[in-house]
């Protein structure tokens, strides 16, 4: 109330006496209606039931009559469905309006009107002396909202200045201005450099309290007037032509509230002034959203982007400027809500504080189990609790109850004593009915507002009596009887947003000396904290819980880079709540449901292992961050104790998921995975990432085991011997291809690629296991694994297309096939690895190792182009195959044409197994074993040693085996063995004599040097160019080294041939050594013999 300093008969308190009478009046009538007993019309069809109650009720009064009866408020019919339902109604007599419920909008407003103790600024009178200035430093302003709540004096219809902010380079830099039209309007305008709006209605002059709002931004111009909470008015254009379009708002002006600056901070003018009263002024250096605005007006402080807060310490105020304390009753809500016309078959809108007749909307099933259990009741714990209080707390049935708001002292007391009748265990296990009446009383309870002047000492004892009788309710004993309503509560999840409109109730107990409340009641745990985000270090915020087993927590934290975030947003404090429910009812309800509770992106799925079942096998966590009552989005991180699960033969797989009450309403909700996943996962427990804040709980997936714990020990065994063999045969082979020269080609090139791959691959398959406990590593490795067998997988189908290029002719020069095949052997790789972590980062990695995640989509990134290129290599081997038997049967009949029919088929097999064998490893062909693995423990062997000794398979047939290889390292030998021989005697020039010069194609002498060769010496016979005669296929190939040719494959290149030139000056050299053998380490002699040889390579 104002100070006795007012006048009593003055206009503003009459204005408050006569609102507060209005309001108890309504509050009076409001309680008549809630008071009577309804009886409303039951209208039953297939699948719902319907309850039209007679009684007119506002439409928030209507929703919790509904929800308080486990029913819900009638949704908007479908447009098919809309004339049947009208007709539907009609038939029972029901006609005119009644509420309806939009199926995709909801309503955030409060249900009252809500006391808002603030400051207020007296303008009695239009004066020149009357200003007050705010003491506050304003930044330039390239966007501005400005809202306050006013009282317009009605006396007088001039030109008033709401406020007035001067900068030395525009005096009327941004201003306010208002006056009363003949049609008794409050006209607005709004000023910014100068720049005039047109004067435009915005509420009505009635002596009344009326809420305003003005923004403006440089773009464009854009401006907008709101009164209210409707927008009266926008338009752009405002100051965005001429010089000064470009301009924000000047800084370090000078804002002054009542009066016209004429000059910088003075100069006033009486006829401009204001009068009236005016209070809640607040400045933001932002265009606020219409959301915000109707937030502001109710009173709640956006805190974001704020520039001036209303204070009376920020206020300089002129002596004869009274300033008084009153409680404002901020606005209630003028949203309007859906109705249903009967009769006309069709839709509008009326204001939500209307009162109107309503529907009540049950699911037949649930009507009627409710029914039930109200038949079988024998209302013993009613009776129980109801004796005790000596009065009616509890009702002998949920459809006798009234629509009534329960004060904090009555709540206190219904639940204390309600606690001491469960504490006590007179009710051992509680029947359906008394369950449903228990929650019943407790969604009264959540549903009430604390009123200021309250004993905020009451409010935290109620905090405590509600969590212990939730916690009482939830015991084990009575996990059939919540199973048993679980369709009228739609889901035990119920219990939880219960709880947490109860948490919201606490926050009035949070002051700058007590910034946290906690409570914990066996099994359920409650926190609810303010936190300074002003702060210059930001730590991550952590609720840690101490379960029952001793030495182990659960617990949830919002990490210090999210907090980060807000405070870069412009956030100063943000409200954490958050709840913690153990191991009791709610997990088993929840678990039974199985997976009917589960939404599509949650499969169930684990190799090749059979799918038994899911359960909720650990507490349920929740998190949610709230400014100023409205709900913030973060990130959190979770980390939650299993519960033991005493399973013989079977594979438990955690998944990290959230409760969703949006998806299937009608069940209450689902279990969801969306933005979660794993980040680590022990034998014991579980850490998950979410990408949101919600209910969170870890799912057990249960499979049957597939194999024993010894049959996966000798796999695993078998796979990391396997894979050092292989990495050591490999290493080796690649090795030996940079060190002996193999000659330079597209084959042996693509050999190298393939072999540094798979052994890169191999080596951190082996070592995998070591970095699972660390998340970054895990990840890390799982990325490179990623990389290098799809790039091995790459080289793979390289190895075919070349294989390909040379059974078929392919029109490309070897520069633009070897582009090619390093774009598809490690750019395609890299392209697939790198789309795959950009899309699906958060679910990247498996839960319980270091690799690809199999329980969503991105297994496929490396399974997809594993089998398509199984799929192309297979095609390939099938031609090479068919081109060698061709070709090995013409050969047959023209060498052999009388064979018998036993030699030609074993040349037949021979033929067909020759490619089929070399080409195997290469190919990667022995990985489609791994579609049968699910067959039989025998495949998962088979598959294990084909592929885990894939190394030691190249090494064998491309190095040991391998012409070239082995010729190549006889060549180095023979080297070694030539430059031994220089070692006999001082070195003489052999070669610049033209009696050493031979021929390194036909290993001859030439003349000269014949005839300068002492005899004795026995000539070698010639080794003579073997050409292929006849046409057998000039790409086919002959044999093993034959396959590999890069240039003739129908020759069996040896590419590194000792000349029998060679052999006989190696002879020559062991006959006799004296000084003319000497001249074989001449530099002349060594000189040729490189470019030759060179030649020849």
């Amino acid at each position: 109330m104002f100070r006795e300093d007012l006048r009593s008969d003055s206009w503003f308190f009459s204005f408050l006496v006569g609102l507060s009478r209005s309001l108890l009046a309504f509050a009076a009538l409001a309680k008549n209606q809630t008071a009577k007993g309804f009886a409303p019309v039951t209208i039953e069809t297939p699948r719902h039931t319907y309850e039209y109650v007679t009684t007119a009720l506002d439409w928030w009064q209507a929703d919790r009559y509904c929800e308080q009866r486990f029913a819900q408020l009638l949704f908007e019919p479908q447009d098919t469905e809309q004339g049947s339902f009208s007709k539907l109604l009609q038939s029972h007599h029901i006609r005119g309006s009644v509420w309806l419920k939009e199926r995709d909008s909801v309503l955030h407003k409060t249900k009252r009107r809500r006391g808002h103790t603030v400051p207020v600024l007296v303008f009695r009178d239009k004066t020149d002396t009357k200003y007050v200035k705010v003491l506050s430093d304003f930044p330039a302003l390239p966007a501005v909202t400005a809202c306050a709540h006013l009282q317009w004096d009605t006396r007088t219809q001039e030109i008033a200045t709401i406020f007035s902010y001067a900068v030395p380079a525009f005096i009327n830099e941004f201003q306010l201005r208002g006056f009363v039209d003949e049609e008794g309007f409050v006209r607005f305008a709004l000023i910014v450099h100068g720049d005039h709006s047109p004067y435009l209605p915005v509420f009505r002059a009635d002596g009344q309290w009326h809420h305003f709002c003005v923004t403006w931004q440089q773009e464009n111009g854009t401006w907008a007037i709101y009164g209210d909470g409707k927008r009266r008015a926008s338009a752009s254009g405002l100051c965005s032509v001429g010089p000064s379009a470009p301009q924000a708002i000047f800084g370090q002006g000078t804002f002054i509230i009542g009066q016209d600056q004429d000059s910088l901070g003075g100069t006033f003018k009486a006829k401009e002034s204001f009068s009236g009263n005016i209070t809640d002024l607040h400045i933001w250096q932002k265009v606020l959203s219409t959301e915000q605005i109707e937030k502001v007006r109710s009173c709640r402080v956006v805190e974001q982007d704020l520039v001036f807060g209303w204070s009376s310490n920020t206020l300089e105020m002129e002596s004869t400027v009274q300033a008084v304390t009153t409680q404002l009753l901020c606005p209630g809500p003028v949203e309007e809500c859906r109705v249903l016309e009967v009769g006309s078959s069709g839709f509008s809108y009326a204001s939500c504080l209307q009162t109107l007749p309503f529907i009540c909307l049950y699911s037949k099933d649930a009507y009627w189990q409710l029914k039930r259990a109200q038949l079988d009741s024998s209302h013993s714990l009613a009776s129980h609790v109801n004796t005790l209080a000596v009065r009616t707390v509890i009702p002998d049935s949920v459809f006798t109850s009234d629509v009534q708001d329960m004060n904090l002292s009555v709540a206190l007391d219904a639940l204390d004593i309600l606690a001491t009748v469960l504490r006590e265990g007179e009710v051992p296990v509680l029947e359906p009915s008394d369950l449903l009446a228990v929650l019943q009383l407790l969604k009264q309870v959540s549903d009430m507002e604390i009123q200021e002047g309250d004993e905020l000492e009451m409010l935290e004892q109620l905090g405590q009596y509600y969590m212990e009788v939730t916690e009482l309710i939830l015991e084990e004993q009575n996990s059939g009887t919540w199973s048993s309503i679980s369709q009228v509560i739609r889901g035990p999840m119920a219990v939880v947003e219960l709880c947490d409109r109860m948490v919201s109730l606490l926050v009035p107990l949070l002051t700058p000396e007590r910034t946290k409340i906690m409570i914990q009641h066996g099994n359920i745990g409650l926190e609810v904290r303010e936190l300074e985000l002003s702060e210059q270090e930001l730590n991550g915020d952590a609720y840690v819980v101490q379960t029952p087993e001793k030495g182990r927590h659960d617990l949830i934290e919002v990490p210090a880079e999210e907090m980060q975030r807000l405070k870069s947003r412009g956030l100063q404090r943000v409200t954490v709540k958050n709840m913690w429910f153990g191991y009791s009812s709610l997990q088993r309800c929840l678990s039974s449901s199985g997976t009917s509770a589960m939404s599509q992106d949650m499969a169930a799925s684990e190799g090749g292992q059979k799918y038994l079942s899911t359960a909720v096998g650990t507490a349920v966590i929740s998190s949610t961050l709230l400014s100023g009552f409205q709900e913030i989005s973060t990130s959190v991180h979770y980390r939650l104790q299993h519960r033991v699960q005493d399973l013989p033969d079977t594979l438990v797989g955690p998944i990290c998921a959230f409760w969703n009450f949006s998806l299937s309403p009608d069940a209450g909700g689902m279990w969801s995975t969306a933005g979660c996943s794993v980040v680590m996962s022990l034998p014991d427990s579980t850490a998950c990432f979410c990408n949101h804040t919600t209910n969170f709980a870890i799912l057990l997936q249960v499979y049957e085991m597939q194999r024993t714990t010894k049959e996966e020990f000798t796999l695993q065994t078998l796979t990391f011997i396997g894979c050092g063999v292989s990495f050591c045969a490999l290493t080796v082979t690649f090795v030996l291809f940079l060190v002996v020269r193999v000659p330079k080609s597209e084959r042996t090139t693509v050999h190298k690629n393939l072999v540094f791959a798979l052994a890169a691959g191999e080596a951190l398959l082996m070592f995998s296991e070591l970095a699972k406990t660390n998340q970054v590593l895990c990840f890390m490795v799982t990325a490179f694994l990623h990389l290098f067998f799809m790039s091995a997988f790459s080289w793979m189908l390289v190895e075919g297309l070349l294989l390909w290029s040379k059974v078929v002719a392919v029109n490309m020069s070897e520069d633009r096939r070897m582009k090619f095949y390093y774009v598809t052997g490690w750019g395609l790789p890299i392209l697939i690895v790198g789309v795959t972590l950009a899309t699906s980062f958060n679910k990247y990695v498996a839960s319980n190792h270091c690799w690809l995640n199999v329980q969503t989509n991105v297994i496929w990134a490396f399974v997809g182009p594993v089998l398509f290129i199984l799929a192309v290599n297979t095609f390939v081997l099938l031609r090479v195959v068919m081109v060698t038997v061709a070709s090995a049967r013409r050969r047959l009949k023209m060498l052999t044409p009388n064979s018998s029919l036993e030699n030609q088929i074993g040349a037949q097999i021979w033929a067909t197994a020759k490619p089929v064998l070399v080409l195997l490893p290469v190919l990667g062909l022995t990985w489609v074993c791994g579609v049968l693995v699910h067959l039989s423990i025998v495949w998962a062997y088979v598959f294990i040693v084909l592929n885990s000794l894939q190394g030691l398979y190249i090494f064998l047939v491309y190095a040991i085996y391998n012409s070239e290889v082995r010729n190549a390292i006889q060549r180095m030998k023979d080297k070694k063995k030539a430059l031994s021989f220089t070692n006999c005697s001082h070195p003489i020039n052999y070669l610049s004599s033209p009696r050493n010069t031979t021929s390194w194609e036909t290993g001859k002498l030439s003349p000269a040097a014949g005839s300068a060769l002492p005899n004795p010496v026995q000539k070698d016979p010639p080794v003579k160019n073997i050409t292929n005669k006849g046409n057998f296929g000039a790409k086919i190939p002959m044999g093993i080294s034959s396959i590999m040719s890069p240039e003739r494959p129908a020759v069996e290149l040896t590419a590194f041939k000792c000349s029998v030139s060679k052999q006989g000056i190696l002879r020559l050299f062991l006959r006799q050594c004296h000084s003319e053998a000497v001249q074989l380490s001449s530099p002349h002699w060594t000189h040729e013999k490189g470019r030759n040889s060179g030649i020849q390579e």
